[in-house]
């Protein structure tokens, strides 16, 4: 996993993961990203300074939000697409192609799938794209 700093053509900063350089690079050709403030999908990477850990560093997370105006930012778009989206859970690759089929309604959803799942929807022109967040797995 790779993490970039990103930014659309409003200047908007915000950061994620991608699995690879190459996979960032086809989401963005295939205009599968888009900003998390303005929703603008001419996105680029920003300049960032990779973290070095050392002995005295104490915060252990994979990266912090930039500042709390990112963390609300974040803290709402997830907040938002719980609200509004269906969990499927680990059936979101099953779930995205059949709608995309049209054996099912369409309905935004979100869930997890697999690195292989994820790059066959992108290769067959399913709009996906990677969350920011890691979804809760729900039960029952």
């Amino acid at each position: 996993m790779i993490h970039f700093s990103l930014k659309c053509s409003k200047n908007h900063v915000f950061e994620s993961w991608f699995q690879s350089s190459e996979s960032f690079e086809k989401l963005v050709l295939g205009g599968h990203l888009s900003c998390i403030e303005c929703g603008d999908s001419t996105i680029s990477k920003s300049l960032m300074a990779p973290k070095v850990n050392t002995r005295r560093t104490k915060d252990k997370r994979p990266f912090a939000p930039q500042d709390s105006e990112t963390a609300k930012a974040l803290a709402k778009l997830k907040s938002d697409i719980e609200k509004n989206s269906d969990y499927v859970g680990l059936n979101f690759a099953t779930e995205a192609r059949a709608m995309h089929d049209g054996d099912t309604p369409t309905r935004s959803i979100y869930g997890e799938a697999k690195p292989e799942e994820a790059k066959a929807l992108i290769e067959d022109g399913i709009p996906v794209t990677p969350l920011p967040f890691i979804p809760k797995r729900q039960t029952n």
